[in-house]
C-alpha cells in the first residue's frame, strides 16, 4: 500500500481519496476508522445538549429504559434507544456485549475471562463492563481480526 500526504494551505478542506483496484477488508476498515472521526452524537447532561465525538465514547448502556453514553470523564443521556445507536454505529468498532450495553472496542484496556463463558472488560477510564456469554464470541472474533491484521 502506498501512502501519500499532500499538505497545502491553499486546500479549502481536508479530502481523503483512496485509489484501489478493489475495496478489500483492510480498505473498508480504514474507511470506517476515518468516518468515526467525523461522527457525533448528542448527549444530555445537566439540562444541556453536548455534541460528543463518537471516538470519545467508551461504552453505552441502558438502565430503567434510559440510554447513557460514557466518556472518560462524564456520563450523558441519549434520546436514542440502544438498538438505534447499535444500528448507527455498525461497522465503527462498537460491539454489542449484552442486552443492555455496547462498547467501543478501541477503548478496551483489558479483557479477562470469567466463569460461565462471560468476559470482563476494563475500559480506558478503569470502569468494568461484563460481556454476556451470548456476545463473548464477537469480542473474541474482533481480537482474532486484530491479531491477523498485525500478521500482514
Amino acid at each position: 500500500m502506498k501512502i501519500t500526504l499532500n499538505q497545502d494551505p491553499a486546500f479549502p478542506e481536508t479530502e481523503v481519496i483512496i485509489n484501489c483496484p478493489q475495496a478489500d477488508e483492510d480498505i473498508l476498515r480504514l474507511v470506517a476508522m476515518l468516518r468515526i472521526h467525523q461522527r457525533k452524537l448528542v448527549g444530555l447532561r445537566e439540562g444541556e445538549s453536548h455534541l460528543l465525538d463518537i471516538k470519545d465514547i467508551l461504552y453505552i448502556d441502558t438502565a430503567d429504559k434510559r440510554t447513557f453514553l460514557y466518556t472518560r470523564e462524564n456520563v450523558y443521556e441519549s434520546a436514542l434507544r440502544l438498538y438505534e445507536l447499535e444500528d448507527s454505529l455498525a461497522g465503527l468498532d462498537f460491539l454489542r456485549v449484552s442486552r443492555s450495553a455496547i462498547v467501543n472496542f478501541r477503548c478496551i484496556r483489558s479483557i479477562r475471562p470469567e466463569l460461565g463463558g462471560r468476559l470482563l472488560l476494563t475500559m480506558e477510564n478503569g470502569e468494568q463492563v461484563y460481556v454476556s456469554r451470548q456476545y463473548a464470541a464477537s469480542i473474541k472474533e474482533k481480537l482474532r481480526e486484530l491479531e491477523r491484521s498485525f500478521g500482514r
